[in-house]
């Protein structure tokens, strides 16, 4: 072994315990990068694969009642490589063990062979018998909530009919790699699930004999998307047509595409911070270590070193450091990978997801964590390299003694002896003062950033769910009715108000912007479904106008006072202009809002309602739910409750797991940040220290010394840790934003706490381990060297 290695040995076993530090903290950001790399290229391979197995279509379009004869001049038209139609039908379901009604989406498949477009997955039993009715296919993840096997049944309320469905088959469909309700933000797996019916019982139970309401057609590479989306809809106009759409807007692909683009925005984020914080501290830790070492360095080059191979030998010892980092945190990626798996399998169901740690999320750690660390050390190497043998041999200058300002003004006789010589040597020093105070404030805002998630979440839930929506049931009925289905829906058992919604699908455009929407009609003399502003307050419905939410109007690029341009898709389909009267918040969706009576008038309707938002008496909850579920105009409910119940379920695991590895990292920094400071502050001042003893302070005066600067620079170091936060947190929200959901940047009270006695808890253990060390100072062989 080479001479400078062995000293690389030993420089490297004399500062492991901060070496070690910076490497935990490095070892954070790469585990960030390799669970975000390796989960983002397992669901974009998976998602791929997946389409093009099963046969995943490009565009979606449903109507009223369309001759299968138009299939053919679908096909017809340029561009359109295959035409895949169905049936599809939503129904109320009683299933055994819950009191409440679920919702089913049926879909006809084909009598003989697999459907030609968006085929189906068999995860277990077998396929449907066209010879045998009541047959039908379930989604796996409504069968595993309700432990639902092949041979067992549910009962659907079809056209009026009360009929029992047998399960032969459960599986899974690309179309449907999250299921969610109409209606919903979220997955309910236990009130919503998706079933596959032979098209003659459909066509028979529907009265949609040489009919269908749904076509879904797959498209040549390079065709123009729009052109055919606009053939479509010309074609199927006259049979009630709700407006083709392309892929992008089909809700279970937005899901997943969303979620691929935000593990993108924290694969850039989060390992950039803690990346960036390791190479804080190898800046800090070489700059000492080479100040320490100027005479060893001045005898390297006397004795024929050239400046090469001194930068060199110091340039390997943070590789050294980054080394460890790195395989730490590819470790710990990989087991964040299978933790992230897990919690990916309660939402999106693939044949076969297996979040694997991919090979050049391991390049791309090793390649992040060698920049970072270079960077970080370079000005320290470059000044070890170049750094003249006879200006080496000389010590450095002493630093400047002097009064502090607070001494100067006349206020140093006010304070104690201690505190006037930590003062003295924090503005001694200014450069490493404010260094250990970013530094210090960086693990606070990591701290933010881990908890802060959390409040959002709980902040939603109060939003959505207590302060805007504050109805207990939502019913949606199969066809719009008459207004005497409210009288029918308020005179139910236990019912106690009710609200009518009147909605219907449009086409907006503003400036060339167009989005496809529905307009929901508002009864604004009731409140349980209510409209607010960002500042929580109810916002009325104008007699006329449209009132959208935010989301809308930014992917509109539209603003208040605008107007835009409607398509109505049903009905006597007018087109019209209307004006956007309010900008209201929303953490879901893109939607749009009038009042009742002026959609009403605009579509040429009397009273037209699609649903009702009721307010109900818990104690007759049951009977009610057994009269939806027999009630044939009732498509689907929607239990705020349940739905809440269901938020809660399945975020606050996923939510608790990822607050709790954030805040594991964000202990890491503020304890490699906090005790790097405290060895670094010993190590400078292990001199001083010894002499003060000598000179008879306490071992109490001189640890207070110490560690009274890292408790200043630690106190100071919370506000501006709490103002990066809020900062990282902003950067993060806008990471997040989609059109599927938003996150607002809510930070309570609490969280700002918890950063902060977190990192004092750092700043006392690192102070007890420094304390060790300098009660064990051997004053005589301290005073005789630098160290």
């Amino acid at each position: 072994m080479r001479a400078l290695d062995r000293k690389l040995l030993r420089d490297l076993w004399h500062v492991r315990s901060q070496a070690l530090a910076i490497a935990l903290v490095m070892s954070a950001g790469v585990a960030m990068f390799v669970m975000s790399v390796g989960a983002i290229v397992s669901l974009t391979q998976a998602k791929d694969t997946y389409y093009e197995r099963y046969r995943f279509a490009h565009l979606f379009a449903t109507a009223k009642r369309v001759p299968w004869n138009m299939v053919e001049r679908i096909a017809t038209i340029p561009g359109v490589e295959r035409v895949c139609p169905r049936i599809v039908a939503h129904v109320s379901l009683d299933v055994a063990g819950m009191n409440e009604p679920a919702m089913g989406r049926l879909i006809s498949v084909p009598n003989s062979g697999r459907p030609m477009l968006n085929d189906v997955y068999l995860r277990r039993g077998r396929w449907i018998d066209a010879n045998r009715p009541h047959e039908v296919l379930a989604s796996e993840t409504f069968a595993e909530e309700h432990h639902l096997q092949p041979g067992d049944s549910v009962v659907a309320n079809i056209n009026g009919h009360l009929q029992r469905m047998e399960i032969v088959g459960l599986a899974l469909s690309p179309e449907y790699i999250i299921q969610i309700q109409p209606g919903s933000l979220l997955p309910d797996h236990r009130r919503f699930g998706v079933f596959w019916m032979g098209q003659r019982q459909m066509a028979a139970a529907f009265d949609m004999e040489g009919a269908l309401n749904d076509v879904s057609l797959a498209i040549a590479p390079g065709a123009n998307e729009q052109t055919i989306i606009d053939r479509v809809d010309q074609l199927l106009e006259p049979y009630g047509g709700l407006g083709a759409y392309a892929r992008p807007q089909q809700t279970s692909h937005q899901y997943i595409s969303d979620e691929i683009r935000q593990l993108s925005t924290m694969m850039r984020l989060a390992p950039t911070i803690f990346l960036a914080v390791a190479a804080f501290l190898l800046n800090v830790v070489m700059t000492r270590l080479i100040g320490l070492q100027r005479e060893q360095i001045a005898a390297l080059k006397a004795f024929g070193y050239s400046s090469y191979a001194v930068g060199w030998h110091y340039l390997k010892f943070v590789f050294a450091i980054s080394i460890v980092g790195t395989l730490i945190g590819v470790i710990g990626g990989a087991w964040l990978e299978g933790g992230l798996a897990r919690n990916y399998a309660q939402f999106y169901r693939f044949p076969d997801l297996q979040i694997q740690l991919d090979p050049r999320a391991i390049v791309g750690a090793v390649v992040i964590s060698v920049i970072a660390s270079t960077a970080g050390a370079l000005f320290a190497v470059h000044r070890a390299s170049t750094l003249p043998p006879a200006e080496a041999m000389r010590p450095e200058p002493p630093a400047k003694y002097g009064p502090t300002f607070v001494e100067r003004i006349g206020l140093g006789r006010y304070i104690p002896q201690i505190l006037r010589m930590i003062l003295r040597q924090l503005e001694r020093r200014p450069a490493k003062a404010l260094t250990a105070l970013i530094g210090i404030a960086m693990s606070v805002a990591i701290l933010m950033m881990g908890s802060f998630s959390l409040d959002a979440i709980n902040y939603i839930m109060h939003f959505q769910f207590r302060l805007a929506q504050r109805q207990q049931l939502s019913v949606a009925l199969v066809e719009p009715s008459s207004p005497r289905t409210i009288h029918h829906l308020a005179n139910l058992p236990g019912v106690l108000s009710v609200q009518p919604f009147r909605a219907v699908s449009t086409k907006m455009t503003h400036n060339q912007h167009l989005r496809r929407v529905a307009i929901l009609g508002i009864d604004s003399e009731r409140d349980m479904f209510r409209l607010l502003n960002l500042a929580e307050r109810p916002v009325e419905l104008p007699p006329e106008g449209l009132v959208v939410s935010d989301k809308l109007a930014k992917l509109l690029h539209a603003k208040m006072g605008d107007s835009v341009h409607v398509q109505v898709l049903e009905g006597k389909r007018p087109t019209l202009e209307l004006r956007i009267a309010q900008i209201v918040t929303e953490y879901g969706g893109a939607n749009a809002y009038m009042n009742l009576p002026a959609l009403n008038r605009i579509l040429g309707e009397t009273d037209v309602i699609s649903g009702a938002f009721m307010g109900v008496d818990q104690q007759s909850e049951d009977a009610l739910y057994q009269t939806l579920k027999n009630t044939p105009r009732v498509s689907g409910v929607i239990n705020k409750n349940a739905t809440l119940q269901s938020f809660k379920d399945t975020i606050a695991e996923n939510i608790l797991m990822m607050r709790t590895f954030n805040i594991i990292f964000a202990v890491i920094i503020a304890f490699g940040v906090v005790y790097n400071s405290a060895r670094i502050s010993l190590s400078e001042q292990g001199r001083e220290l010894a002499t003060l003893r000598v000179i008879g302070f306490t071992r109490a005066e001189v640890s207070g010394i110490l560690l009274g600067e890292l408790a200043v620079l630690t106190i100071a170091s919370i506000p501006l840790g709490w103002l990066i936060g809020f900062g990282l947190c902003a950067t993060f929200v806008q990471g997040l934003d989609t059109e599927s959901y938003r996150i607002p940047l809510v930070l309570e009270r609490s969280t700002y706490a918890m950063a902060a006695v977190i990192v004092m808890l750092a700043a006392l253990v690192s102070g007890l381990i420094v304390r060790r060390r300098i009660d064990r100072l051997d004053l005589v062989a301290v005073l005789k060297t630098r160290e």
